[in-house]
Order: structure tokens, then sequence, then C-alpha cells
């Protein structure tokens, strides 16, 4: 019992802090030992999905010269006998395939499904070479799948709050414009500053096709975000909006993935929308404000 308290206590600290609390000198069940490789797995639900060739050949390379320096964390499989499938660790037991190695050094541990998606969640916002659209999903996954808020996840993460509320605000951004972001054709400079632009995709391209620097996007932005809207006042309502409330708008968007606007009436109030584009997010937000998510 106290093991999987250690577990509970690591998930909230990182990965590097799980690996502090497990007894490398333990049980085999929830100690250190060696594998052979084919008894190893991959988990279906691992949420990093590309591995770039380039970068496991070279670190097959060093795997190969030097071997596995980190184990990896296993659990025993949920329903295969004999195999263990992998919590953390699956570049390294890629590179270990390429490199043709017999054995890996394991970490092997009791985890749930739900810690072991926490687990390698967290593991991967660790890595340096996540794209930012990547990290704002694995923020987003980490809140939907655990109920995290943005000040646990700083604490956590050692991150600050605002770092995490303005990757999430990128998941706002159309996809096309996101995978302008995961394909290097636009930086993150770019994309923070394309979320309040009113035709965010148009801009984009203009931003690739001219290879204009942030800064030139920004102010790109803030003219469109000026240009006179066909509604009266509706131009100049946004203009008198706080910066308070702006931050809480794109907050609220992110959390729900749908546009939400906040009007203030003063003392009597004010008025919340929230605009959903198809029938399946308006499902989900019945059932968000129903308690049954």
């Amino acid at each position: 019992m106290s093991e999987n308290k250690n577990v509970k206590r690591g998930l909230g600290r990182g990965l590097s802090a799980l690996m502090a609390d497990i007894d490398v000198n333990g049980p085999e069940k929830n100690g250190s030992s060696t594998l052979p490789i084919e008894q190893i797995t991959a988990n279906p639900d691992q949420p990093r999905r590309q591995f770039k060739p380039e970068d496991l050949q070279e670190l097959a390379e060093s795997v190969k010269n030097r071997g596995v320096l980190q184990p990896l964390i296993v659990r025993p499989h949920p329903s295969d006998e004999g195999l263990y499938q992998i919590v953390a660790g699956e570049r390294r037991w890629r590179a270990a395939q390429m490199a043709q190695l017999h054995e890996l050094p394991v970490l092997i541990r009791d985890l749930s499904d739900s810690e072991v998606l926490e687990v390698a969640i967290i593991e991967n916002i660790q890595r340096a070479d996540l794209n930012a659209i990547e990290e704002a999903t694995s923020f987003r996954q980490l809140m939907n799948r655990f109920g995290h808020t943005q000040e646990k996840l700083a604490q956590s993460l050692n991150k600050s709050r605002s770092h995490i509320a303005n990757l999430l605000r990128l998941l706002n951004l159309p996809d096309s414009v996101q995978d302008f972001l995961k394909n290097g054709q636009i930086s993150a400079g770019h994309a923070r500053a394309l979320v309040t632009a009113k035709n965010p995709e148009q801009l984009a391209r203009k931003v690739i096709d001219k290879g204009l620097s942030v800064r030139e996007t920004e102010e790109l932005a803030r003219k469109q975000s000026e240009e006179p809207n066909n509604k009266a006042g509706q131009s100049s309502s946004k203009a008198e909006k706080d910066a308070d409330t702006r931050a809480l708008e794109s907050d609220l968007s992110a959390h729900l993935r749908m546009r939400v606007s906040i009007k203030h009436a003063g003392t009597d109030g004010g008025q919340l929308t929230i605009t959903y584009k198809e029938l399946d997010q308006l499902d989900e937000l019945c059932q968000l404000l129903g308690g049954n998510r």
C-alpha cells in the first residue's frame, strides 16, 4: 500500500520524482531488473505518436556504444501474462531494437491505466523536442482526464501559469494553422500573435509567404482586430474589454474548445456567450454543465 502512495506522490511531481521514488533494490515485482527485449511491448495509448527516424538512429548509435543508461519504466501487461508494457521510455526501446540489443534495464511497477497515462503525458511534457501544439495538447489531456487546474500544472511541472495559459490558447487556432506550427512553418511566437487575428489562417499564409517576423505578425493581427466591423459598436465594445476579461475569455475558450465571449454590464451583471460549431460540441457542453464528465 505504501508503494502505491509513493507512485501517486511521484506523479504530481513529474517523471524524475517518480523515478526517485522507486526502490531499485526492492523485489523484482516493484524494483530494478533486466528483461528480454521481446517481452517488452509498447503502450497503445502512448500520447506521443511521432518518432523522428533521424533522432531514433542517433539514439540507436549511442545505445549501441554505451548501452541504455536510464531504465525503462514498465508494468506487467494487463492482458498478456509474461509480457511487460512500457510506461515510460518507448524511444529507448525503439532505439534498442535498431541497435539489436537483447536485454533492457527496466523498473517494474504496478500502475493503473490512469496512472500509466498520466506518467506518459508528464514524460512527454518534460521532453525538450515537443512542439508547442504537442505540449498544449498534453496540458489539455491532464486537465480533461485528471482534473488538473492550470495552477496545479504550473506547480507540478515547474512552469509558469502564463506559459501554460498561452500554450492552451493555441488550441483555439484552426487546424490548418496548428499544422503550420507543428511543421515548423511558423514559430510559437507567430502562433500566439495569430490567436487574436480575425482570419488567422489567411494571416498565417501571409506570414509564411513573406517571411514576416513575430513583431510584424503582431502588428498585422492588431490592425486586423481594429478594422471596422459591420455591426455598429462591436469593435468599440471589444476595445473596452480589460486584459483580465480577455485572458478569462481565452482560458475558457481553450478549456471548452469553443469560442467564449464575456460582456460586463456593470452592477447589472453581464453575459457569457459560448459558440459551438457542431452538435457534438453542444452535447459535450451539456454533459459538462450537467456534471456528467
